[in-house]
């Protein structure tokens, strides 16, 4: 990655981080060890799962219940470490929104299911 936490702002992150248990120092090495794991399954998460939207940078997949919780063990993160970086995503998917002026369809979207926002390696 070029980046720490790619594909999630820090301004996103500061403000999980504020949110969270788990401070900054910490967040970005948990976001970037489970983007590492993400970006694995890219092409997976986009073909089995509705895709929030797309760029030539990054995919945001809105996902199901369990989801964070498979993933969270599979990269060994405890429940704490794992809802904060669940919470970037979130974060990050509406501030996307806001941007492409979907905000409110991704806030209604997330009252269901979570998401997740993947880096696109080139």
């Amino acid at each position: 990655m070029t980046q720490p936490a790619d594909p999630i702002e820090g301004d996103v992150l500061v403000l999980v981080a504020a949110k969270a248990s788990v401070p900054a120092e910490r967040l970005v090495p948990l976001v970037d060890r489970v983007q590492t794991h993400l970006e694995a399954d890219a092409a997976d998460l986009a073909r089995h799962h509705e895709v929030a939207y797309e760029t030539d940078e990054q995919t945001a997949v809105f996902v199901d219940d369990g989801f964070w919780t498979a993933l969270g063990d599979e990269v060994g993160l405890t429940e704490r470490e794992m809802d904060a970086v669940r919470r970037a995503h979130h974060e990050q998917l509406l501030r996307t929104g806001k941007r492409l002026d979907r905000r409110e369809e991704f806030e209604t979207a997330l009252e269901i299911r979570d998401c997740v926002i993947v880096q696109t390696v080139a």
